[in-house]
């Protein structure tokens, strides 16, 4: 017992019992819990939070088509057009034995089919619009790597060949079926007819792709929708003269994910972060109302720093932080039912450039995540993300070079949705973050 109250009198004597405004210090309060002769909760250290913004992220090959916008009161403006490359199983008209049995095969339509993969967020009471449009070059990436990114566009034909306006009912119904051109139809029939078209290759010669774009004149939500399960499906049938007709159809499908992908925008200006800097800077909760902000799709994401974790090595000669819980509380009133919270949170080991290094593990080596207590009272003060961070809080402390690595907060799908989470700083009035580290001296 006499050895834990010499360590504490050092404790207190070294450092000094500031406030939350002594970033420059570290600091043991006055709150400490003996849990043992050995163990002392401490619950004051400096915690500092900020908000970066990765350069871009991968967003083809996701399995998602995301398609729409709306206006966040928080993010500002933000979009989604949804690129894609089609293909068929077969480039022929059926049963067609000779050029002279295909006369008797007529256009009747065609339409896009998009299957609802259960994916939404925004108001989807209020009405949505989007466009098709035919790629003007082909899906195939500018760069040496083989992905396309939240900011990779297209060029694409500005006439629409097809247009729809509908309430989104992702839960409750199958699909949308988007009536498109006739003539664009018609074209595609002749030249499948005539045997223009005999392979994939002819084909995305003709037809190298096609766009969704969202209207920006009725902002409401974003949409998911399946990639596997959704086409463009021309249908055509046979005339007999002495019976009815027989129908017809062709399906094209994204048979290559990686040709798909979503260009994901976020207009910013006169929101709290339009002064967002670059991937390698930072944004400080101090300068955004002590709050962090994450965003899926468009890169945002939260940085929580420890400056003064090295420090606590001067406890004792011989010591260990054995456990650590990171609590991040959402802001209140900035969730509700049209942007609720995630179950939990994705955690990242970055370094001072807000380069991503691995994923946060405990001692172990399991994945940790942030996870969220849904439990609420009055005014919401249980609701929050638990992190064990003890293992990596130890391993930071130490370090021999003077470098130090952050947890870099991300929300899951990152890169296909796009979730967002607004948390309160160590000074925010209502919704603090909170640390708690458990140290033991031998």
């Amino acid at each position: 017992m006499h050895k834990y109250i010499w360590i504490l009198l050092f404790v207190l004597t070294l450092f000094s019992c500031g406030t939350d405004t002594d970033t420059g210090e570290f600091t043991v309060g006055s709150d400490y819990l003996a849990l043992s002769n050995k163990v002392i909760l401490i619950d004051t250290l400096t915690v500092d939070m900020s908000t970066i913004n990765f350069d871009s992220l991968a967003t083809s090959n996701r399995s998602r088509i995301l398609v729409g916008n709306y206006d966040d009161p928080i993010f500002g403006k933000v979009k989604s057009d949804s690129y894609f490359q089609l293909s068929a199983t077969a480039y022929a008209l059926s049963s067609v034995g000779s050029d002279t049995e295909s006369v008797n095969y007529v256009f009747d339509s065609i339409s896009m089919i998009l299957k609802y993969d259960r994916y939404f967020y925004g108001d989807t009471t209020k009405v949505q619009t989007f466009n098709i449009h035919r790629l003007t070059q082909k899906v195939k990436p500018n760069t040496e790597d083989s992905n396309f990114y939240n900011n990779s566009t297209l060029s694409y034909d500005s006439e629409s060949l097809g247009i729809i306006s509908y309430t989104p009912r992702p839960v409750q119904k199958d699909s949308v079926n988007v009536k498109m051109s006739s003539e664009f139809g018609d074209a595609l029939f002749q030249k499948i007819k005539k045997r223009e078209i005999t392979d994939f290759d002819s084909f995305t010669e003709y037809l190298k792709g096609l766009v969704l774009v969202p209207e920006t004149s009725n902002s409401s939500s974003a949409i998911g929708f399946s990639v596997t399960t959704s086409k463009l499906r021309m249908y055509y049938s046979k005339y007999q003269a002495d019976t009815d007709e027989d129908s017809y159809i062709i399906d094209f499908q994204i048979l290559d994910a990686t040709k798909q992908f979503n260009s994901i925008s976020s207009d910013k200006t006169g929101t709290i972060l339009q002064s967002l800097p670059n991937s390698t800077g930072k944004l400080s909760s101090a300068l955004t109302n002590n709050q962090g902000f994450i965003q899926s799709g468009t890169g945002v994401a939260c940085r929580v720093d420890f400056p003064n974790i090295k420090q606590f090595k001067n406890i004792a000669a011989n010591g260990a932080i054995v456990d650590a819980e990171l609590i991040l509380k959402p802001v209140n009133n900035s969730y509700s039912e049209k942007y609720p919270l995630a179950d939990s949170l994705t955690v990242y080991v970055g370094d001072n450039l807000n380069r991503i290094s691995t994923t946060l593990v405990n001692s172990a080596g399991t994945t940790v995540y942030g996870k969220l207590n849904k439990k609420t009272d009055e005014f919401n003060e249980n609701v929050g993300y638990s992190i064990s961070i003890g293992a990596f809080l130890q391993k930071e402390m130490l370090k021999q070079s003077d470098s130090r690595s952050s947890l870099i907060l991300t929300l899951p799908g990152i890169a296909q949705s796009v979730n967002r989470i607004v948390l309160g700083n160590q000074k925010h009035l209502n919704n603090k973050i909170q640390l708690k580290i458990y140290y033991i001296s031998y």
